[in-house]
C-alpha cells in the first residue's frame, strides 16, 4: 500500500533477527529482515487456535498452512512490545515499511482481540497498541503514520506542519476511527477499561476538533498538504486545501484509506465509518468517562454527518438504482467507482453497522463488483476491485475477502476462497495486489494486515459453520 523506503543500515540498527517462538513452531521460515524484537512474548492462545484450525482443515492442507502463516503474521514480525513509564507500549510495523500507520496498526491486531482475555501476554500486547496510537494522535490528529520517536522521515520536506515523531502527514478521516473502533472492540471483548484515561478524553476532544475542521464550515481549516512529486495522487491541488467542497455536514478527508488523494473531499465509505465509530466513543465516554457533554458532542456529530449522508452519498444509477457514490462534493457532483482499500463501499457492512439487507448498500455491491466500476478488474487468473494507487489490472486480495466478509452466498465465498488460495504466487501469504492474468506479478511480499485479515475471513467462516466448504477449496495445479 505504501512505498518501501528503509536502507540496509536502518534495518541493521532497527530490527532484531531474533525468531518469535510461534514463528519456529509453525514451520514459518522469515528473512532476517522480516523478524522483530517482541520481547519473546509466547501467544499460546493463538498457537492453540492454528492447531484447531489446522484439524479443522486436515482435508485441505494447503489452505491450512495458508492460515498458519497468514494469521500470526503480524504478531510473527511487526510487533515490538514494551513497557514504557510503567505502561504497556507496542509499536507495529505495517510490514515492509519501518513506520506505525493509524489504520494498519489497528486492523493488524483487531482479529486477535477475541482471544485476549484468554491470553495475558497478548491482552497486554494489544492494550500497548491502543496506548500507543492515543500517544500518536495526541502528536497530531492530521498524520497517518508516525516513527518510533522523533527520527524523522523521508516526507520531512512536505509541505505541512512535519514534526520529527510523524513518518507522513496525509489526514485520512478513517486514521482517527480505527483507534476507536480497537479500543471499544477491547473493552467489549476483555472489560478492561483502563485504557480509558485522561488521554483517552483528550483523544475524543482532538479529533471532534478536527472532524468540525474538517467540516469546512469555516474555511478551508489549519490542514494543508502538498509534496514535490510525479504522482498526482500524492499531493493536494489548489495549495494543498484540495477540491472545493460546500459545507452540507459531512467531513472532508484529504487523502483515501490507500493513501490517494480524494478527487471530491467528502469520502463517502469514511463519513460512514466515522458514525460508528463516534456513536462507539460516546458509549465508553458515557459509561466509563462519566463525561456526558463529551459524550453528547459526538453524537451530535454523529447524527448531522449520518443526516448528511442520507442527503447528499446516494446517485440514482440508470442501471442499479440508488446506490452510494464513492466520494462527493457537496455541490452535486458524485464519483462513481470504489477502491479495494478499507473502508471502501464494498466493506460497509464488514467496518459499520450497515446490515447487509440494506437495499442502497445491495445495488452499490452489485455496482462496484461489476465492470461499471473503473477499478473492478477480471483476469485469467481472478476478479476484483483495485485502486488507483497501484493502477490498472491489478486486483488487491483485501477486496476479494471484503467480498467475502459480505457475502451470505456460499457459492459466491467458495469463489472467493478459490481466487485467494490460487492467486498467492505459491507463497502461502497475501499481498497488497496482483496482476488480473499473472498473480506471481504482485506487489509487496510483506504486507502483514493481508495476511491477518485472511486469517479472521478463514475464523468467520469455520464459525459460521462452513468448515466443510474450506476442505473442499484446493489449489489449482
Amino acid at each position: 500500500m505504501k512505498k518501501c523506503w528503509f536502507s540496509v543500515v536502518f534495518l541493521m540498527v532497527s530490527v532484531a533477527v531474533s525468531a518469535h517462538p510461534l514463528g519456529e513452531k509453525n514451520g514459518i521460515v522469515l528473512p532476517a529482515h522480516e523478524t522483530m524484537q517482541t520481547d519473546h512474548l509466547s501467544y499460546e492462545v493463538i498457537e492453540k487456535k492454528i492447531k484447531e484450525v489446522r484439524h479443522i482443515l486436515k482435508k485441505n492442507p494447503y489452505l491450512a498452512e495458508m492460515f498458519a502463516k497468514c494469521f500470526p503474521n503480524t504478531i510473527n514480525t511487526t510487533v515490538n512490545y514494551r513497557v514504557i513509564d510503567g505502561e504497556d507500549d507496542t509499536f507495529v510495523y505495517t510490514g515492509d515499511i519501518h513506520a506505525m500507520w493509524l489504520r494498519d496498526s489497528g486492523a493488524q491486531v483487531w482479529p486477535y482481540v477475541p482471544f485476549a482475555k484468554d491470553d495475558d501476554a497478548l491482552r497486554k500486547m494489544i492494550r500497548g497498541v491502543i496506548l500507543r496510537q492515543f500517544k500518536c494522535i495526541l502528536i497530531d490528529p492530521y498524520a497517518n503514520a508516525f516513527n518510533d520517536g522523533p527520527t524523522g522521515s523521508e516526507w520531512e520536506k512536505d509541505l505541512t506542519d512535519m514534526k520529527p515523531e510523524l513518518h507522513e502527514r496525509k489526514y485520512e478521516i478513517d486514521s482517527l476511527c480505527y483507534p476507536i473502533r480497537l479500543a471499544f472492540y477491547y473493552w467489549q471483548l476483555t472489560g478492561d477499561s483502563s485504557i480509558f484515561t485522561g488521554d483517552w478524553q483528550q483523544v475524543m476532544k482532538a479529533v471532534l476538533r478536527t472532524f468540525r475542521e474538517q467540516q469546512r464550515k469555516d474555511g478551508h481549516g489549519p490542514y494543508r498538504f502538498m509534496r514535490r512529486t510525479e504522482r498526482a495522487s500524492d499531493t493536494m491541488l489548489n495549495d494543498g486545501y484540495g477540491h472545493p467542497v460546500r459545507p452540507v455536514g459531512l467531513i472532508a478527508s484529504a487523502f483515501r484509506p490507500s493513501d490517494d488523494a480524494c478527487t471530491y473531499l467528502f469520502l463517502v465509505p469514511s463519513n460512514f465509518f466515522a458514525v460508528s465509530c463516534l456513536r462507539k466513543a460516546a458509549t465508553v465516554l458515557e459509561t466509563v468517562n462519566n463525561d456526558v457533554a463529551l459524550a453528547s458532542e459526538c453524537r451530535a456529530l454523529a447524527d448531522e454527518v449520518e443526516q448528511a449522508l442520507r442527503k447528499h452519498a446516494v446517485y440514482v444509477h440508470p442501471k442499479y438504482g440508488p446506490i452510494y457514490a464513492y466520494e462527493v462534493d457537496g455541490y452535486g457532483n458524485h464519483l462513481l467507482m470504489d477502491d479495494a482499500n478499507v473502508p471502501s463501499l464494498l466493506s460497509l457492512p464488514y467496518i459499520t453497522e450497515m446490515p447487509l439487507s440494506d437495499p442502497i448498500y445491495q445495488n452499490t455491491r452489485r455496482f462496484v463488483l461489476s465492470e461499471d466500476n473503473p477499478y473492478f478488474f477480471r483476469g485469467e487468473a481472478a476478479e476484483g476491485i483495485g485502486g488507483p494507487h497501484i493502477g490498472l489490472d491489478y486486483i488487491w486480495p483485501m477486496s476479494i475477502m471484503m467480498r467475502a466478509f459480505t457475502s451470505s452466498d456460499d457459492q459466491e465465498i467458495a469463489r472467493c476462497m478459490q481466487m485467494l488460495v490460487n492467486c498467492d504466487a505459491g507463497t502461502g501469504m497475501m499481498h497488497e495486489s496482483f496482476h488480473k492474468d499473472r498473480p506471481d506479478k504482485f506487489t509487496r511480499s510483506w504486507f502483514a494486515w493481508a495476511n491477518t485479515l485472511f486469517g479472521e475471513l478463514v475464523l468467520k467462516l469455520i464459525d459460521d459453520g462452513k468448515a466443510s466448504l474450506l476442505n473442499e477449496v484446493k489449489k489449482d495445479e
